[in-house]
């Protein structure tokens, strides 16, 4: 059963240039639970990163469907920490996630 998460960072202004991969990332990270991205540290390598979120490839890149470029670690932590910034504001404003 798919549950639409609460979160809404995929909704948030973008840069001009940003493409379908950018909102297919935001989406990504929309329906990681908070439970799991709290666990994200800033610190880790690359290869700590990629065993935790454990949907990356073996060429490095987020397996992320419908879009036009890959994802490398590198963007995937900008992206990540930059949701992580936007649940920190709006938390408390939304109403949590069940999981249901």
């Amino acid at each position: 059963m798919f549950v639409q998460p609460v979160w809404n960072f995929e909704q948030e202004p973008m840069p001009p240039d940003a493409d379908e991969t950018e909102v297919n990332l935001r989406a990504y990270l929309d329906r990681m639970t908070d439970e799991k991205m709290s666990k994200y540290r800033a610190e880790w390598t690359d290869e700590e990163v990629i065993a935790w979120d454990g949907n990356f490839r073996d060429d490095g890149n987020l397996m992320l469907i419908c879009s036009e470029r890959d994802i490398d670690v590198g963007a995937y932590r900008v992206a990540l920490e930059e949701c992580i910034r936007y649940r920190d504001r709006v938390r408390g404003v939304m109403e949590q996630p069940t999981g249901r």
